[in-house]
């Protein structure tokens, strides 16, 4: 896992080219591309961190970029004890902006092109067994069996998580209207609001029944707004709350993992695998821009595969 994308603290102010691009690179993020807010902050608090690199070793623009210095920015990464994941996100940052700014005609050429990254160690995510997804399952309709409003939206969150694989931030996203009833598809925007359908089954479709007539109405105040899922407070539900309900019903499910709804989505993806399922079509249900990302849950599947062979076959 990397390090959270604080930004690095530049040890003096940058020199007003550089902070007049960096200016317009921010906007371009948050406007032209629409990129997540957390997203836009990491970026920048990179790139922040390439400018003042290049600012001390004399740069004062950044039409003076060149393949060295972020080589040597990078160096610097690594010798601060940042983790391979951490590199290549800085790295991509640093390609991402160096190709903006020949784009934009900012610089004569765009020097990050050939900037490497170092290549992640490969580990394979924890994901649930099938009966430990079910008794995740069983534990929070256990807490909502009282008809509390928050414990009927948990099992609602939950088997609509499992069911899909969503991201967290695509399930807080989600808006009454998304959800089709008569299909059991829900319409969700991933990353880059990129807009796409994803199906779920009857289980999820009865607790999002329950939710919406039990529950929901018992939250939602004027102001509410749209969201299916609400706080306690009647406002669209926090992701923060979201991994919190999955961590407190995980620790009810003996021998289970700690994960959060990311591991969820691992879970769905592995599941669906071992279950049949296509891969391009779990491609286009997790959303995936490509193939080789859907693909690291074969090798999850594999070595569970590989587990239970040693455990049951004589002759393993």
């Amino acid at each position: 896992m990397s390090e959270p994308a604080a930004p690095e603290q530049p040890a003096a102010e940058l020199p007003e080219a550089m902070a007049r691009v960096l200016g317009d690179y921010e906007r371009h993020l948050r406007s032209e591309r629409d990129v997540a807010p957390l997203t836009v902050k990491a970026y920048i608090g990179d790139i922040t961190g390439l400018l003042d690199h290049a600012h001390r070793l004399g740069d004062t623009d950044p039409a003076e970029l060149d393949l060295r210095t972020l080589r040597s920015w990078l160096a610097k990464q690594q010798t601060m004890g940042r983790s391979r994941t951490t590199l290549g996100r800085k790295a991509t940052a640093a390609r991402v902006f160096t190709a903006w700014l020949a784009r934009t005609g900012r610089a004569p050429t765009d020097v990050g092109s050939s900037l490497g990254s170092p290549k992640p160690h490969k580990t394979l995510p924890d994901v649930l067994r099938v009966d430990e997804a079910r008794a995740l399952i069983e534990a929070a309709a256990a807490t909502a069996a009282d008809g509390t409003p928050t414990g009927l939206r948990d099992v609602a969150m939950l088997e609509l998580l499992y069911a899909t694989g969503i991201r967290v931030g695509e399930l807080v996203g989600i808006d009454v209207d998304d959800i089709d009833r008569d299909r059991n598809v829900a319409r969700v925007f991933g990353k880059g609001r990129k807009e796409r359908t994803v199906p779920f089954g009857h289980p999820a479709a009865t607790a999002i029944d329950r939710w919406l007539s039990a529950g929901r109405p018992l939250l939602a105040r004027e102001g509410s707004g749209p969201a299916l899922f609400l706080g306690a407070r009647g406002g669209r539900v926090d992701q923060r709350v979201v991994r919190a309900v999955v961590h407190r019903m995980l620790a009810d499910v003996p021998g289970a993992p700690d994960l959060g709804p990311h591991g969820l989505r691992h879970t769905a993806a592995t599941h669906l695998l071992e279950g049949g399922a296509d891969l391009r079509a779990v491609q286009e249900l997790l959303g995936h821009a490509s193939l080789a990302t859907t693909q690291r849950y074969t090798h999850v599947t594999t070595d569970r595969l590989r587990r239970a062979y040693r455990q049951a076959h004589p002759r393993a």
